[in-house]
């Protein structure tokens, strides 16, 4: 959107937690130091704690990206599971084979044997847990357990724990004094300060692409103040500020777009706020918020009752209990959702298809078995899945064969595209796609979306086809997702000598064609097939919203062969189509 006119290649204040942005504060090279010493050490626990959005999760993706080569790292993101759903995670995370149903004697036996052979290989298993606040104090006990196999010069497990300061609360208490003697390394990540915020916000600036400065000193400070030195407030404030002033025609941010943008995402509202004086007054300020909703709610109670009757009310009172307590997830306004790479679809991929009238009607009137997705019930395990996904291409894919899917796919000639993004970012690649799921119970699982239209899902099961709305999956997907994509035969193979000349040759050929396809003139047409290689896919890049970077990537690749209309499986299709080069 802004990118152009700021002269950035991607978002500098993207709140994913991407590596390269990691701007090293001397608090996050502390609790960055603190891990990799961590993991040299003799096992036992690292707790590495920090306010919402200080850039724990972050931390943790370096590390992750510059451990050691002889570890293995297993990283646990949902911890709100019992101790043996825990285990069968670590299980699964580790790839340790587990049978369905096993008891958390046999998970821990299982975790042990893995321990040994790998301590016998030179191996060192290090075990993360993000969240960590999230575990209870049974689940954080089992942990403790499962760190006491031991040899003669070390643990055989290292455990890092990440999350909130709620964490050393909860290993204070009496009951893990235990686990908390266990500790190694312990570090709590603090906010920036005001004088590294310049140098934050340059070093993203220039890992986006852009060399100098767009923020007014007083630009910088107003930020400082509103965002209290929290990264994520600071890129929150500072990508809506940047759009204000691209809506201006403004090459450098004023206070003035600062404080606007703060208002747009409540940045004044979120980062912890110092103690001030006047607290009764504030105190009085909560009582009389707490009264006013009192007020209304009886309010709305005695209006219902009165013009729906008691009846009404004791169905309104079943609902509030069935609700209570429950947090719902809202999709964001489809005018505003862009794609996690970036990406933004055009208007009518934006809007979806409507539905027919007469396939809105089947909806309302369908019976819900005939519709409703039951998890985990109809979920598969992720070699199911692929299983299920090759078959979409024609493929027969053997999991005991091949147990790593996107080898093998490698041989076939197909590309693996791991990513998170929503459902228009499916649409956008129109490719089938394996879905992750899971719920608030832990729960994991897989399902093959073989086409979405006009809202349907149609999902592909062992036991055949099935067809629901994309509604009965969303409660469950938080936007990962894999698909397959065709190789170009320049990238089929390994690299060998002459490979350049027969990349340039497949992606001039299709440019030709792209170029006919898109051009505005004669001219226009001319001048694009002039262009070199490199130049000729930024062009094309830039034409349909992705990365401008000169490098036919997979993203490209796909986008390409959708124009030119490849006869590969499509999300969008009404049937299943397999071959051609993509």
């Amino acid at each position: 959107m802004y990118y152009d006119f700021f002269g950035f290649k991607e978002p500098p204040f993207s709140i994913a937690p991407d590596p390269r942005y990691l701007y090293l504060s001397e608090r996050h090279k502390e609790a960055l130091a603190h891990l990799m010493y961590g993991v040299q050490g003799q096992g036992g626990f690292i707790v590495i704690t920090g306010e919402v959005g200080t850039g724990k999760t972050t931390v943790s993706r370096c590390f992750i990206e510059n451990a050691p080569a002889h570890v293995d790292i297993a990283l646990i993101l949902n911890p709100r599971l019992s101790a043996r759903e825990l285990l069968a995670a670590i299980c699964d995370e580790l790839e340790i084979t587990n049978p369905a149903g096993a008891s958390i004697k046999q998970l821990v036996d299982l975790i042990n044997r893995d321990l040994l052979t790998a301590h016998a290989a030179g191996r060192h298993k290090v075990l993360m847990i993000d969240e960590a606040q999230n575990l209870s104090a049974d689940v954080l006990e089992q942990l403790r357990l499962l760190t006491n196999l031991e040899t003669a010069e070390k643990k055989l497990l290292q455990i890092v724990l990440l999350g909130q300061p709620e964490l050393q609360q909860m290993l204070a208490l009496p009951e893990l004094r235990q686990l908390n003697q266990r500790v190694t390394a312990r570090y709590h990540l603090d906010a920036i300060s005001p004088n590294e915020l310049p140098a934050y916000l340059s070093y993203r600036l220039g890992v986006a692409g852009m060399r100098g400065d767009v923020f007014s000193p007083s630009a910088v400070r107003k930020l400082y103040r509103l965002s209290n030195g929290i990264p994520r407030l600071i890129n929150l404030i500072s990508d809506r500020a940047l759009l204000g002033a691209y809506a201006e025609g403004e090459h450098e941010l004023t206070p003035a777009h600062i404080r606007q943008a703060a208002k747009e995402v409540g940045g004044s509202n979120l980062g912890p706020k110092p103690g001030r004086a006047g607290g009764k007054q504030g105190f009085s300020g909560y009582l009389m918020l707490a009264a006013s909703l009192v007020l209304a709610i009886i309010s709305t109670f005695w209006l219902y009752q009165q013009w729906f009757g008691p009846e009404a009310v004791a169905e309104s009172d079943e609902l509030v209990v069935e609700q209570g307590g429950t947090v719902q997830r809202e999709s964001e306004p489809e005018s505003q959702v862009v794609d996690n790479n970036g990406d933004q679809p055009g208007e009518e991929q934006a809007a979806g298809v409507a539905l027919p009238f007469t396939e809105a009607e089947r909806l309302a009137n369908a019976a819900p078995s005939e519709l409703s997705f039951e998890f985990p019930e109809q979920a598969q395990n992720l070699a199911e899945a692929f299983t299920g996904l090759f078959e979409l291409w024609g493929i027969d894919y053997s999991p005991q064969a091949f147990p790593v899917a996107c080898d093998f796919a490698r041989e076939s000639g197909l590309g693996c595209l791991e990513r998170q993004g929503s459902q228009r970012s499916l649409m956008f690649l129109d490719r089938p796609a394996i879905l992750l799921l899971q719920d608030d119970a832990g729960n994991r699982g897989y399902v093959v979306l073989q086409h979405l239209n006009g809202g349907l899902a149609d999902i592909t099961l062992p036991t055949g086809p099935v067809q629901v709305p994309f509604s009965s999956l969303e409660p469950y997907w938080f936007g990962e997702y894999r698909v397959l994509w065709q190789l170009p035969d320049h990238k089929k193979s390994s690299p060998v000598d002459g490979e350049g000349a027969s990349e340039e040759l497949w992606i001039g050929g299709r440019m030709m064609e792209l170029a006919d396809a898109h051009s505005e003139s004669l001219a226009d047409n001319a001048r694009i097939k002039r262009l070199s290689g490199n130049e000729q896919v930024r062009w094309y890049q830039s034409l349909k919203g992705l990365t401008v970077d000169g490098i036919a990537g997979a993203m490209t690749i796909i986008q390409i062969n959708n124009d030119l209309n490849a006869d590969v499986p499509r999300l969008s299709a009404t049937r299943s189509r397999s071959g051609g080069e993509e």
